[in-house]
């Protein structure tokens, strides 16, 4: 079921969870086009966890590095992304492999949760951009001590017992395109936004798109995290369903709507992304939002109840100067990410992080979620077929 009801909005582009168009419990699931793959790789593609069967989750892509004994590293994260971080952590270390495998943040939740449950952990070392599902990970006994050197240089917002460790600094941001919306529009703020879509007639009605909160774990979490820190939370959402806004899967599909103008804005995109693909594309707009800008530090954990001692230097390795320096060429990391490129984002903001730790269980507890996901049902209507 989608926020956002779907009646005469704009048709959303052929994307990366559109081209599988397939059908999830009472409304549409789409993944990337995979020939006669099964169903629940579609699934598994787009993240979706609660209408997903959970026998046997598919990664949405894998590749393998190196030769050797091989270790598996699983994650939200683009294998395009942080290959050559994985690549220069291999050369150093003849005689292993690394199986990298990429995942829908639900689906890789259930999948380490199911795992744990078994006694038998299946990945040497997890990454997830949903890191409230880390947290709840680490509180469940699902991860593994690691204590190094670079494990204690983390800053204590960023580790919590040990066991989960904040590998990024990434700002939620706002994207439009440069070519169709005026100068005079861009929002700066959530205010901006709001009055954009005030108008009864307003030219954005259908047009502003960001994650579904339940095929998006880290759209979950921005979302909850917003309506914690914004006065504008709840006009927003009136706003999101009387436009008609849309919500969809996951940030390459958001993102290139905006390119193609299928989309003029997008609200709370993973920066990291959005300014991988503005700096190949000038017509792509960046705004870290003025009132204030949510900061996400990708998580990692070792599953089990022992770490795997090269998932463990692999972790080592990207907490250290040498993996931080190479992620952040692929803007995943920065000492500042909002301010290491004026270009990159425009009217940077309050930064708000997300820190990892007990609060965060907030957002995995049952009955909060129920409340606030039957919140957003309440306030948008039910998803149409």
């Amino acid at each position: 079921m989608r926020w956002f009801p779907r009646r005469a909005r704009a048709a959303r582009p052929a994307g990366a969870c559109e081209r599988q168009g397939a059908a999830l419990g009472g409304g549409l699931r789409s993944a990337r086009q995979g020939g006669a793959r099964a169903l629940l790789l579609a699934a598994a593609l787009c993240g979706i966890g609660p209408v997903a069967a959970r026998a046997e989750p598919a990664p949405e892509a894998v590749r393998s590095f190196g030769a050797g004994r091989e270790i598996v590293l699983r994650t939200t994260t683009d294998i395009d992304v942080m290959a050559p971080a994985i690549a220069q952590f291999l050369d150093s270390r003849p005689g292993l492999a690394i199986r990298y495998e990429q995942w829908g943040s639900n689906n890789l939740y259930d999948l380490t949760l199911a795992e744990c449950a078994s006694g038998q952990p299946g990945a040497g070392l997890v990454i997830s951009s949903a890191v409230h599902h880390l947290v709840k990970l680490v509180n469940d006994g699902c991860a593994a001590p690691w204590v190094s050197a670079a494990t204690a240089a983390v800053p204590d917002a960023l580790t919590w017992r040990n066991e989960i460790w904040g590998i990024t600094r990434e700002p939620a941001v706002i994207v439009y395109n440069r070519a169709l919306v005026p100068a005079s529009e861009v929002p700066r703020s959530r205010f901006d936004l709001l009055d954009l879509l005030r108008p009864e007639r307003t030219p954005y009605a259908g047009r502003v798109a960001t994650y579904d909160i339940e095929a998006s774990g880290l759209g979950f979490l921005f979302a909850f995290m917003d309506s914690q820190e914004a006065t504008t939370f709840g006009a927003l959402m009136e706003a999101f369903a009387r436009t008609e806004a849309v919500a969809t899967c996951c940030s390459a599909e958001i993102i290139e709507g905006v390119q193609r103008g299928h989309y003029l804005i997008a609200y709370n995109v993973l920066g990291s992304y959005a300014q991988t693909r503005a700096a190949e594309d000038p017509m792509l707009g960046i705004v870290a939002p003025s009132d204030y800008t949510l900061v996400l530090s990708r998580a990692a954990i070792l599953p089990g109840r022992q770490a795997d001692a090269d998932a463990g230097a692999l972790l080592d390795y990207l907490l250290g100067p040498e993996g931080q320096l190479v992620m952040a060429r692929n803007r995943l990391v920065g000492l500042d990410p909002l301010d290491a490129d004026p270009d990159d984002a425009e009217e940077a903001g309050r930064q708000v992080p997300i820190g990892l730790g007990l609060p965060l269980l907030l957002a995995m507890d049952r009955a909060k979620v129920a409340q606030f996901t039957a919140r957003w049902r309440d306030a948008f209507g039910p998803g149409q077929p």
